[in-house]
């Protein structure tokens, strides 16, 4: 995990960054959770027993996360929403600063996929509802 979050603190563009179980890489650098969507829901094996560090971990990327069955994951900013869902989900966990919420770009409220995750424990059931916004916002087709 070292390796990933030093590659993550030296490379100013990168949002996140994935390590499969067998050593493979995937490179996040669109701010939000449609990096981390799309590799789980392109990739569904990559995250098995594999590795995260990201810059911010919300409830949303942590049910992504989940989904995909990473086994360890680290954030510079992580929402006690977040850390609930990966204490639930018996993952390991790091992170630097442990906020109430993630707050949204605007910087004036919960990022709204929290929000939108916010009742949601089970990530089968998150996935569809955040397909759902990343396709209203013409994010993913």
């Amino acid at each position: 995990m070292l390796s990933l979050i030093s590659l993550l603190h030296s490379t100013p563009d990168l949002c996140g960054v994935a390590r499969s179980a067998d050593g493979r890489i995937a490179d996040f650098h669109r701010k939000g959770v449609v990096d981390l969507y799309t590799l789980v829901t392109s990739d569904p094996a990559f995250l098995s027993g594999g590795q995260l560090a990201d810059r911010v971990i919300g409830r949303g990327a942590a049910l992504l996360a989940v989904k995909g069955g990473v086994a360890e994951v680290y954030a510079d900013t992580l929402s006690e929403h977040a850390l609930e869902i990966l204490q639930q989900a018996d993952v390991k966990y790091s992170y630097d600063k442990l906020v109430p919420h993630i707050t949204n770009w605007a910087g004036d409220g919960m990022c709204l996929v929290e929000a939108l995750t916010l009742e949601v424990s089970d990530p089968d059931a998150a996935l569809p509802l955040i397909h759902d916004f990343l396709q209203e916002r013409g994010i993913i087709g």
